[in-house]
């Protein structure tokens, strides 16, 4: 089975005329309609809202798309925060969720008058000791610890993650919030990653409806807002079926009134952080194969490596692979398809069936719009990507020029060393 390209290999090869490979290319068809899908999904909640999670993918172009369906910005870092800020995304527009936050990061936080989320209960006095308050409207992020599980089975081990208050910590800090003036709460849960499964938001939202009332009864805190995070995922692999973002958010919705809106709260605004989904089956990495080799198995080496894409190094992911030109070619070799990286992991693919690939080549490695430019590094001096958007009208522009070695070098500069290279 094939994934489907966004774009030709016309187009690629027209585009690589002016950009060398390699790099990454968005679709903002396809960006647009999921983001006014997942409006749609949830707008049966009068105060939902969708808060991206910059993470995942930080290109300022493809953050202002987002911002026409009315998204907010989740950040966790100090430039997340001023990227988000010097777009015109402020005030309650933005979500900050980090954890073991520095006390610069919190102060910028609070200028900006980002919603702060906090991950750990000695946060709330550092967070007073730090901008001399504490902010009208708070967010607490809990982890019910253990295993996680769904319908389709276990999903995770929260138990073992570094984020979030416990269940108690969590009763103690609405309990101090509330003595302290905060107006405004919020309960914040991420548990899972990339579930592709249309249950996991609906039976988050239950453990948290519940919980939103088990709040209410022990503090007297009535919830302002419940924010699901994320880990909706996507199908990296061709086999897979997608989530049906409408199909979860009717799911969440039927949970609300089951649970909430009996219990008074029918008022309580559903929020989202949905990275992944929001982004990642609508960018791909575009690269040429440059080497082939013939040991004990076939190598073909393309002008990538795992600083353009490092999920697969790092986690062992899955990202599909279609030669360009050839997706109706039979399948007919076997590839491990590698980087140039002085190390035996930076390998997009491990024996991967694929058609007969020659030199001069173009691969479309699938599903990078998140997690994928964004997570680049410099090892072995190698130097990050452009990123090319695909407009709807089928034309491209550049949205990120490609690092330079001056770049690389500029934080040496002024220092009296390799000045010639600054």
């Amino acid at each position: 089975m094939a994934k489907k390209c966004f774009v030709t290999e016309e187009k690629v090869r027209e585009i690589a005329k002016e950009i060398p490979t390699p790099f990454h290319i968005y679709d903002e068809k396809g960006i647009r309609e999921n983001a006014a899908k997942v409006k749609k999904a949830f707008s049966w909640n009068k105060g939902f809202r969708e808060y991206y999670a910059v993470k995942a993918n930080c290109n300022p172009f493809l953050i202002n798309i987002l911002k026409e369906y009315g998204c907010g910005l989740d950040c966790s870092s100090m430039t997340e925060l001023m990227l988000s800020n010097e777009l015109g995304v402020n005030g309650d527009m933005i979500m900050f969720s980090s954890n073991d936050t520095p006390a610069e990061e919190f102060k910028y936080a609070a200028e900006v008058g980002a919603t702060i989320n906090l991950d750990d209960f000695t946060h709330i006095q550092f967070l007073e000791d730090t901008i001399g308050y504490i902010p009208k409207t708070m967010s607490l992020r809990y982890n019910p610890g253990g295993v996680y599980s769904v319908s389709n089975g276990i999903m995770d081990n929260p138990g073992d993650a570094k984020y979030g208050f416990t269940k108690e910590q969590l009763i103690e800090g609405y309990k101090i919030l509330k003595s302290k003036g905060v107006e405004r709460f919020g309960l914040h849960s991420f548990l899972v990653s990339n579930t592709v499964t249309n249950d996991y938001y609906p039976t988050l939202a239950k453990t948290l409806f519940e919980l939103a009332l088990e709040i209410k009864e022990e503090t007297g805190v009535q919830l302002d807002f419940i924010n699901l995070s994320g880990g909706v995922g996507i199908p990296y692999e061709p086999d897979k079926e997608p989530n049906d973002i409408l199909v979860i958010g009717e799911g969440v919705h039927k949970v609300y009134d089951e649970v909430l809106v009996p219990a008074g709260m029918g008022n309580v605004s559903i929020y989202t952080e949905m990275g992944r989904f929001m982004m990642g089956p609508y960018g791909g990495l575009v690269t040429t194969a440059i080497h082939e080799k013939h040991t004990y198995k076939e190598y073909i080496g393309v002008d990538a490596c795992a600083v353009n894409l490092m999920r697969p190094a790092m986690y062992g992911a899955y990202h599909h692979i279609t030669v360009l030109g050839k997706e109706d070619a039979p399948l007919t070799n076997t590839y491990d398809v590698t980087g140039s990286l002085c190390e035996n992991n930076d390998k997009f693919a491990i024996d991967r069936k694929l058609p007969k690939i020659d030199m001069g080549d173009i691969l479309f490695i699938h599903d990078t719009g998140a997690h994928g430019f964004t997570m680049g590094y410099n090892y072995n001096g190698k130097l990050k990507s452009a990123e090319v958007l695909l407009k709807e009208d089928g034309s491209y522009k550049l949205i990120r020029n490609a690092e330079t070695p001056a770049n690389y070098f500029a934080t040496f500069k002024g220092l009296g060393i390799i000045d010639n290279l600054c």
